[in-house]
């Protein structure tokens, strides 16, 4: 089946752009666009898509408050939203990661990139863009006014602990099956305990735990 995708941004060409790089993959479809975000927020709700890809600055409602009420903290059947943007500032990282992304993505990033954004939202990994995870994750992770407190390990078990640690290096679930020689069906059932042992919602949650708990360096 396809991978339907929802594309909202406020330049036309951008879109364009987007729609003819997804759709030249067999397994992947556009199934709506919106130019602003108040429209962004009726089609996603509306076609339930896959993936939503959403612009930052829209007209109407901004691409982070669309992604807090499709994805956010109390939305009982949250959609999987990755934000495309060409501004590369820590702040909205923060707001976008917290506000339930499971991607923060930069326009520059390529089409080989794009794709695979669209695939791991899907299989329920993260993406972000390699030239800010790590900078984005020590910067807001560790700050004094960051969501995500240091914590104790809430019972982690050491299986847990170092699938963690590989989350947050960014690898995928069958790079940690690799890893740690154990199924992917292990991998993923490792991820759902630590969920919820932690309290968090993602993948990119599990790495921000990772790095203010010193997980990771």
């Amino acid at each position: 089946m396809s991978i339907r995708v929802l594309l909202a941004d406020d330049q036309r060409m951008v879109r364009s752009g987007f729609r003819r790089i997804l759709e030249a993959e067999p397994d992947i479809e556009v199934v709506a666009e919106a130019g602003d975000g108040i429209a962004a927020l009726h089609l996603a709700q509306r076609e339930r898509p896959d993936v939503s890809l959403l612009d930052i600055r829209m007209p109407g409602i901004g691409g982070l408050e669309v992604t807090r009420r499709l994805a956010g903290p109390g939305i009982a059947d949250p959609l999987r939203v990755v934000v495309v943007t060409t501004f590369d500032l820590d702040e909205y990282v923060n707001e976008a990661l917290h506000g339930g992304a499971v991607g923060f993505l930069l326009k520059d990033a390529g089409p080989a990139m794009l794709v695979e954004a669209v695939r791991a939202a899907t299989r329920g990994d993260a993406m972000v863009s390699p030239q800010i995870t790590v900078r984005l994750l020590e910067h807001f992770i560790r700050s004094p006014t960051a969501q995500l407190q240091a914590t104790a390990d809430h019972g982690l078990t050491p299986r847990e602990h170092d699938t963690v640690r590989a989350v947050a290096l960014g690898m995928t679930n069958t790079e940690i099956a690799q890893s740690l020689y154990v199924s992917l069906g292990t991998v993923k059932k490792h991820l759902a305990s630590v969920q919820i042992k932690l309290g968090v919602r993602n993948r990119v949650e599990i790495a921000a735990w990772a790095y203010r708990n010193n997980i990771v360096d």
